[in-house]
C-alpha cells in the first residue's frame, strides 16, 4: 500500500522499546490501541504488504492517518496501559466489553465503625471491600434483598451512638439490627457483616458452624428471642447453600471457569465462579469487535479486560483455548492475585472439562436467546419509527428524534433538556441541558424557557453550519451539528407555539417536523391545527414517544436537582460579608462543600487563595 510522507516519517522513527501505539483516522478518532515488545517491528509490520492480514486488519490499515506511541518500561507495563487505553477510548477495531459503562459492585463500606452496605460502580482504594462486576443492577438488588434478611444490615447514614431513644421502622420489620439503640454491639454488628461478606465470596462453612453455636449458647441461656433469630438466619443461609451445586471437594482450589460462544462479529463469554467446591454463581458477558479474529485471540482480551475490574481474583482460571500471550497475562493476574500464582489452564479430562463444556453450552445458549431479543427489539423500534412517520405524516422515518422539556422548582434554579434517540434508542452521549437565566426572560415562564432553550440550539447548529473549514483538531459537536427528523417539546399548545417560532426565526419550520405532547392524556398536537392526535393506547409508536418524554423529564429533574444544590451551597456563601464571586468559587473548589468550609479551621481557610483572616473570621462566624 501506498503510504503518506507523513505516516512514513512516523515509521521511520519509531523506537525500538517496548510499548503501546495509538493509531488515529482522518478525524483524529482513536482506531486501534495495541502493545508491542519492539514497537518499531510491530508497527511497521502492519504497512508490509503482506497476504496473511486478514480483512480487519486491512480496513484498518487503511483507516490510519496517524500514529503515535507511549515507551514504557516492560512489557507488562505495556499490557496495563493498553488495557487502560482500550478502556478509556473503546477504539473501533479493538475487541471490547459491550456496553462496559462500569459494571455494577456490592460494596462493604468496611472502614467504617458500623459498616453499611450499598451498590456502587466504581472500585475506588478507600478501605471498602468489593464484591462483582456484576453484568444486572437489578440481579444485584435482588442478591441484596436477600443477603439483608439474613444480616439485617444499616442502609441510613445516622450516626451510631447506641444511645438513640429508637429505631426505624427497618427494626421492626426485621431488616436492620438497629445498633443506633444499642440492639447490637459494635463488636456483634462487623461479626455479622465479616458474615456477608465471607457468604458473597462463597465461604459459608464457618458461618453456619458460628451460627450454629450461638443459637444453642442463647437457648442454653435462656436468651429464646435471640436462638430464634439465628435459627432463622441459619435455615436461610442453608437453604441458600443447599441450591449451590457441589462440584468439587471442599478444599478445592477456587476457581473460575470460563467458557465461550461466538457469532457474527459478537462473542458471549459465559464463566462460573466456584468457590469451597460449590457453583455459587455465574455470570455472562457480550464482546463486540471479534470477527476476524482467533479464539485465542478473544479469549485473551476477556481475561485481560474482566480481570482489570473483577473485585478478587481466583486461586485458577479453566479455559477452552490457551491464551495469546498467556505468560504475561499470568504475571499480571499473579501482580492483582497479591503475588501468590494463579493457575490458568485448558481441562483436558474429568469434572473440570465437563464444566468448561456446560460454560459453553449455556454460553451459547445466552448469545441465542440475546440475539433473538436484539431482532425482537430492532423490529419493534422499526415499528414504532414507522408509526410515527404514518401519525405524523412525515416523509420519512425520524430517525433522530430530540425532546426537549423545562425544569424549575417555582421558578428557580431553571434547566433546559434535550435528549436524543436514535434509530429509536437513546443517544446519551448527544443529551445536553441549558441553564436558563431567569433575568434574561422575567418572571418564571415555561414558554420563554422553551425558546431560549431551542434558540441556543439552533444558534449553535447554525454556526456549525457556517463553519467551512473548522479549525486544526476542532471536532463538531454532533448535538447540535445536524437536524433532527422529528422535535418533541414537552407540553400543548404554548410550549409547541413557542418552538414553532424559533424554527420559522432560523428558516427551518418546512424542514424540521415539530410536534408537542400533552401529559394529561397523551395527545399530541400540530402546528397551526386545532386538532389534537391520540395514538393508539397499546402502539410501539405510543410507547417510543411516552420513553422518549420520560426520558426528557428524568434528565431534566436530575439536571435541575444539580443546579438548585450548587445554588444553595452558593446562596450561603453569598450572604456572608466579603465574599464575592471569586472568593465563593474558591472556596467551593478547595473544599468541595458548604459543610467542609463549616469544619475548616481558621488556618485551613486562609490557606485558600484570597482568603484573608478577616474573612477566614467572618466565614466562621456566619457559618458556625
Amino acid at each position: 500500500m501506498e503510504i503518506s510522507p507523513h505516516l512514513q516519517g512516523i515509521l521511520d522513527n519509531l523506537p525500538t522499546k517496548p510499548g503501546c501505539y495509538i493509531m488515529k483516522n482522518a478525524a483524529g478518532t482513536i482506531i486501534y490501541v495495541g502493545k508491542a515488545i519492539n514497537l518499531r517491528n510491530r508497527v511497521r509490520s502492519y504497512f508490509h504488504a503482506d497476504a496473511s492480514h486478514d480483512g480487519k486488519t486491512r480496513r484498518l490499515v487503511r483507516d490510519i492517518t496517524h500514529l503515535e506511541w507511549i515507551v514504557v518500561g516492560s512489557e507488562l507495563e505495556a499490557l496495563i496501559l493498553e488495557m487502560n487505553l482500550i478502556k478509556r477510548h473503546r477504539p473501533k477495531y479493538n475487541i471490547r466489553l459491550k456496553d462496559d459503562k462500569r459494571y455494577p459492585y456490592i460494596k462493604v463500606h468496611w472502614k467504617e465503625a458500623f459498616p453499611h452496605v450499598s451498590v456502587t460502580r466504581q472500585m475506588t482504594e478507600d478501605g471498602s471491600r468489593y464484591f462483582g462486576p456484576y453484568t444486572s443492577a437489578w440481579a444485584v438488588y435482588q442478591t441484596l434483598d436477600v443477603l439483608r434478611r439474613i444480616f439485617p444490615y444499616l442502609t441510613c447514614d445516622r450516626e451510631i451512638t447506641g444511645q438513640d431513644s429508637r429505631a426505624c421502622l427497618y427494626q421492626d420489620i426485621k431488616l436492620c439490627s438497629a445498633p443506633c439503640i444499642g440492639a447490637i454491639a459494635q463488636d456483634g454488628y462487623r461479626q455479622m457483616i465479616s458474615d456477608l461478606m465471607d457468604f458473597l465470596s462463597g465461604h459459608s462453612e464457618t458461618i453456619t458452624s458460628r451460627m450454629q453455636d450461638e443459637m444453642n449458647t442463647a437457648a442454653e441461656e435462656l436468651r429464646f428471642e435471640k436462638a430464634a433469630a439465628l435459627r432463622d438466619r441459619l435455615r436461610a443461609v442453608q437453604s441458600i447453600i443447599e441450591r449451590q451445586k457441589v462440584v468439587f471437594a471442599a478444599d478445592y482450589l477456587d476457581s473460575d471457569v470460563l467458557a465461550m460462544a461466538r457469532t457474527d462479529g459478537e462473542a458471549c463469554v459465559q464463566i462460573f465462579f466456584i468457590r469451597s467446591g460449590k457453583l455459587i454463581g455465574r455470570e455472562y458477558f457480550i464482546l463486540e469487535g471479534t470477527e476476524e479474529t482467533t479464539d485465542s485471540e478473544v479469549m485473551t482480551q476477556f481475561v485481560q479486560q474482566f480481570y482489570a475490574e473483577a473485585a478478587s481474583i481466583p486461586d485458577q482460571v479453566m479455559l477452552p483455548n490457551q491464551l495469546e500471550e498467556a505468560q504475561i497475562v499470568s504475571q499480571w493476574l499473579r501482580s492483582k492475585h497479591g503475588g501468590k500464582k494463579v493457575k490458568m489452564f485448558v481441562p483436558k479430562s474429568g469434572q473440570p472439562k465437563d464444566l468448561v463444556q456446560m460454560a459453553a453450552e449455556n454460553a451459547s445458549e445466552t448469545l441465542q436467546a440475546l440475539r433473538a431479543q436484539w431482532q425482537a427489539d430492532s423490529h419493534k423500534q422499526e415499528m414504532a419509527l414507522a408509526e410515527l412517520q404514518s401519525a405524523f405524516r412525515l416523509s420519512q422515518p425520524p430517525n433522530r428524534i430530540e425532546c426537549y422539556d423545562v425544569s424549575h422548582t417555582q421558578g428557580v434554579a431553571t434547566v433546559g433538556a434535550m435528549v436524543v434517540f436514535e434509530q429509536g434508542v437513546p443517544a446519551k452521549k448527544l443529551y445536553r441541558k441549558f441553564n436558563i437565566d431567569s433575568t434574561s426572560i422575567g418572571a418564571p415562564d415555561d414558554f420563554a424557557s422553551m425558546e431560549e432553550m431551542l434558540t441556543r440550539r439552533f444558534k449553535r447548529w447554525q454556526s456549525a453550519s457556517e463553519t467551512v473549514t473548522p479549525a486544526p483538531g476542532a471536532k463538531a459537536d454532533e448535538s447540535f451539528s445536524f437536524l433532527p427528523d422529528l422535535i418533541i417539546v414537552d407540553g400543548g399548545k404554548g410550549q409547541l407555539s413557542r418552538a414553532v417560532k424559533v424554527l420559522e426565526d432560523f428558516g427551518l419550520f418546512e424542514k424540521v417536523p415539530v410536534v408537542g405532547l400533552a401529559k394529561r392524556e397523551e395527545e399530541v398536537f400540530f402546528p397551526h391545527k386545532s386538532d389534537s392526535l391520540m395514538l393508539p393506547r397499546h402502539s410501539q409508536g405510543l410507547y417510543l414517544v411516552q420513553r422518549i418524554r420520560d426520558e426528557a423529564h428524568r434528565f431534566g429533574i436530575t439536571a435541575h436537582r444539580e443546579r438548585r444544590t450548587k445554588q444553595g451551597m452558593a446562596s450561603k456563601l453569598d450572604s456572608i460579608p466579603g465574599i464575592g464571586p471569586a472568593r465563593r468559587k474558591s472556596l467551593l473548589r478547595h473544599f468541595g462543600s458548604v459543610d467542609k468550609i463549616r469544619q475548616a479551621t481558621l488556618d485551613e481557610l486562609t490557606a485558600v487563595a484570597g482568603i484573608t483572616k478577616a474573612v477566614a473570621e467572618s466565614v466562621k462566624a456566619h457559618l458556625d
